[in-house]
């Protein structure tokens, strides 16, 4: 959710605020109840995804999800973003793929990969102003095209007009 959180607002400042989770004893407790209450809010995100309550998000769940708040997405975008963070390989998105996404376990580089395949669905490498478009509105987050040029031209260093991963992780890591 952090890395999300960010690109969304796209704002340095706010960049540097936001720390990688960690797991280590050191939290504190206003930390620890924190990430219990970010956690709680992202399980309640999942259980509203999650139709049939297996504990698993299929692509047609994701989809119908979508579908609710009137986004379309294909069963194949549905497979492939489900693709980019299944690590199981059941193609199916659990609750522990689903935290990790949103900024909850795993290597934080491995977050900032999944991240940046959510947002990098057109199989380009970047994160491309139509890609932010569709994704920023499936997430409830709708942008108009320019801003999303907009919001790209801020970190593309290469003027390509998109987000590779090597800048993609350089806007989420804080200096």
């Amino acid at each position: 959710m952090e890395a999300v959180k960010c690109f969304f607002s796209f704002s340095p400042k706010k960049q540097a605020s936001i720390k990688p989770k960690s797991k280590s004893a050191s939290t504190s407790g206003s930390e620890r109840s924190s990430t219990s209450k970010e956690e709680e809010e992202m399980r309640e995100v999942f259980r509203r995804f999650d139709s049939d309550s297996d504990g698993k998000i299929s692509p047609a769940e994701l989809r119908l999800h979508l579908e609710s708040v009137g986004e379309y997405m294909s069963y194949e975008e549905a497979e492939g973003i489900i693709s980019h963070l299944d690590s199981d390989n059941d193609k199916l998105l659990d609750m522990e793929d689903f935290l990790r996404l949103m900024g909850g376990g795993g290597g934080r580089e491995e977050d900032l990969r999944a991240a940046f395949g959510v947002f990098e669905w057109e199989g380009t490498g970047r994160i491309t102003p139509r890609s932010l478009k569709r994704v920023l509105g499936q997430l409830g987050d709708p942008k108009s095209y320019d801003e999303c040029v907009a919001m790209i031209r801020v970190f593309d260093s290469e003027g390509e007009g998109g987000i590779g991963f090597h800048q993609f992780q350089q806007m989420m890591t804080p200096p």
